[in-house]
């Protein structure tokens, strides 16, 4: 039997090597490797080339979300499930966008972060249940938003738009010109557009309607 190679990052040491008890005691997993902060899990991935990493999202000096994203980069073939207490939204997506395979919490039975472990390394990802009805909501609010989306920047070309986005990441005229290889006065008169069709007073305004239908993080 071909079995998992584990890399266990945890920052709790007592949980730490509860873990690695636990699931070292499984006939197909050999944990490879612990490491009790997100620095030394990223050091310790490229030395150990495990299969699955089980990765704490909140740990010192590097934090889970940031490992998981530097293991995904440097080892593409290395799953990572996310293991937190954490119990809010952000989280859960940050991991997912991070590369996570797989997401249950600290307080999931023994069998679920096993069966999270077994998905990750078959290639396959893994919710935790209580997790499978908030990621759906997600998607639908993120359905609803392009919907709106679509209709309250129905006039706007697709230039506007992409100066609407720069508009809400806060940059000025300059820095979308530049971004864009565009003159200043071409952004200028282009912004003026894009006020006019939103019937909005100002550029603030209008970062903040590209905020509100997702296009954009508030500056």
């Amino acid at each position: 039997m071909t079995k998992i190679r584990l890399l266990i990052a945890e920052d709790e040491t007592l949980l730490r090597h509860a873990l690695a008890q636990m699931l070292g005691a499984e006939a197909d997993i050999e944990v490879v490797g612990q490491a009790p902060n997100g620095e030394a899990a990223v050091v310790a991935a490229r030395a150990q080339q495990p299969d699955v990493v089980l990765m704490d999202i909140n740990m010192p000096k590097l934090d889970g979300i940031e490992a998981t994203r530097q293991i995904a980069q440097a080892l593409p073939e290395c799953a990572v499930v996310m293991l937190t207490v954490l119990d809010d939204d952000d989280s859960l997506f940050e991991a997912v966008k991070a590369g996570a395979k797989g997401y249950v919490l600290k307080d999931a039975p023994p069998e679920e972060v096993l069966a999270a472990i077994r998905a990750a390394a078959a290639g396959e990802g893994f919710l935790g249940p209580s997790l499978v009805s908030r990621v759906m909501g997600e998607f639908a609010r993120i359905s609803r938003l392009r919907a709106a989306a679509k209709e309250v920047f129905a006039d706007l070309t697709r230039r506007e738009m992409e100066i609407l986005e720069l508009l809400g990441k806060g940059m000025r005229n300059r820095d979308i010109a530049a971004t864009l290889y565009l003159s200043e006065k071409t952004v200028k008169n282009h912004v003026s557009a894009i006020l006019a069709k939103l019937h909005v007073n100002d550029r603030t305004e209008a970062a903040l309607l590209a905020a509100k239908h997702g296009l954009a993080d508030p500056a």
